[in-house]
């Protein structure tokens, strides 16, 4: 969001949510009718076949909701205290962030969801003022801004081909490409296939952490949909083409039905954790008094 504005009682407030509309048809699996190209360094060249429906919606603080706390297993994202274990990560720094955060993410979440297995293997940086600052991360990646669209990574298709990628050594763009061994994968193969199987099953989680030391995130929050309010029919896949692969994630029409909600003042000592299925998008215009914030930065695991 611009602002950080007085909250209501219950703290609801409206905000703007950039949906798809409801002119391109709705689609679970690749059609060509919506792509966006990515370049090596992370950012987005270009988007084809996106009409944008921007939608006010009333949005609530999670942690003033009268509703309650919000779980990873019925919401789709779940507000957690997870303090840093090592206080001088450099986060720009794409060897530090591998090698000393992603063991704090694979520990995290084997604890909050009891998986027997959990393995760490792509990070985005994302800033607010990043077009401005041109920040690079130490891989020479730009840093990102928010994603102001309402979106969920990852199709019926694209999570378990990832989940397949992740068995195989690392293409060109992969985060774990300079760490592995040749020939050397993130995910034992055997993993995948067992993950894969009738009776198995996987999730792909995003962990989000504020990463300003001094300063709780009090700009452009990171909004989640409640996945109890989601329906098929709301989905819209896009094609994304990287230079050596193309992935797949969903873009969405509006719905009154969807619930959404904020966490605002995150600091360094919590985290958030969204199914990949879910909506989320970056709370662009919310109405309320201007008053002077930081703009978000985070990492996103």
């Amino acid at each position: 969001m611009n602002h950080a504005p007085t909250a209501a009682a219950n703290g609801r407030r409206s905000a703007r949510f950039n949906y798809l509309a409801d002119s391109i048809p709705h689609s679970l699996y690749r059609n060509g009718n919506v792509s966006l190209t990515r370049r090596p360094d992370g950012t987005d060249a270009g988007m084809e076949g996106y009409i944008e429906d921007a939608r006010q919606m009333q949005v609530a603080d999670a942690r003033l909701d009268p509703g309650g706390a919000r779980g990873l297993n019925v919401n789709g994202f779940e507000l957690f205290r997870n303090p840093l274990k090592h206080n001088d990560i450099d986060f720009l720094s794409h060897e530090d962030v591998v090698s000393r955060h992603y063991p704090e993410c694979i520990n995290t979440l084997k604890e909050i969801t009891g998986a027997r297995y959990a393995f760490a293997f792509d990070h985005n940086i994302r800033w607010a003022a990043a077009e401005e600052k041109k920040q690079q991360t130490g891989k020479g990646q730009q840093v990102q801004r928010p994603i102001r669209l309402v979106h969920g990574d990852y199709t019926l298709t694209s999570a378990p081909q990832r989940l397949r990628d992740l068995a195989a050594p690392p293409r060109i763009n992969d985060t774990m490409r300079p760490f592995l061994a040749e020939g050397e994968s993130v995910i034992p193969p055997e993993l995948v296939d067992e993950a894969l199987s009738d009776s198995g099953r996987f999730a792909i989680i995003n962990l989000w952490r504020n990463i300003h030391k001094e300063s709780p995130v009090l700009r452009d929050p990171v909004g989640y949909c409640d996945a109890q309010t989601i329906a098929t029919e709301d989905l819209v896949v896009f094609e994304l083409h990287y230079t050596d692969r193309i992935g797949e994630n969903y873009f969405a029409h509006a719905a009154e039905r969807h619930q959404w909600y904020f966490f605002l003042g995150n600091d360094t000592r919590r985290s958030r954790a969204h199914q990949t299925v879910g909506l989320r998008g970056c709370l662009r215009r919310i109405k309320g008094k201007r008053t002077g914030c930081r703009f978000r930065e985070a990492v996103q695991p």
